[in-house]
């Protein structure tokens, strides 16, 4: 079978049954990242998201969802937590982002993936930092961790294109 007629990309992750199997610095923020979902703004698609930012100083950022009636407005819970990093501490990588999705204030089970336009941004902060940042999608029954980010994005857009 050739590349082209592969029906899906595959790329390394691992997957954990709960926190404790994630490694020690990481342990938290899929905790973190569903209580921010608790205070997600999602009065329209119900869907309340969270994310957790381990940032390379040992800091975590958290972020949630906060939507707009003038769609699409809004941002997702990841791309809140990055950008608050970013304007609070513009030269440190980010290590690691956890992100998780609460329904009737309990963690869903499947782990939520993040968006295409979280995606992107994620590989743009590999590309500024010249680092990969793991990314941590957390259910209450499975957990599923990636090393890179630009695993989750193939053909991504690059600025050295233009």
């Amino acid at each position: 079978m050739s590349p082209k007629d592969t029906p899906y990309f595959q790329f390394p992750f691992d997957e954990f049954g709960s926190e404790n199997e994630l490694k020690a610095e990481e342990q938290n923020l899929p905790e973190l990242a569903r209580k921010a979902a608790l205070y997600a703004y999602a009065p329209y698609s119900k869907f309340h998201v969270g994310a957790a930012v381990l940032l390379e100083n040992g800091e975590v950022i958290t972020g949630s969802n906060q939507e707009n009636a003038a769609y699409p407005s809004g941002l997702c819970a990841e791309r809140v937590a990055l950008f608050y990093a970013s304007a609070h501490y513009p030269d440190v990588p980010v290590k690691a982002i956890a992100v998780t999705a609460v329904k009737n204030r309990q963690t869903v089970e499947v782990p939520v993936p993040p968006c295409g336009s979280c995606r992107q941004v994620f590989i743009e902060w590999e590309k500024r930092f010249e680092k990969p940042m793991a990314v941590i999608m957390a259910g209450s029954k499975k957990i599923i961790r990636t090393d890179k980010a630009a695993y989750l994005l193939p053909f991504s857009f690059q600025s050295d294109f233009l």
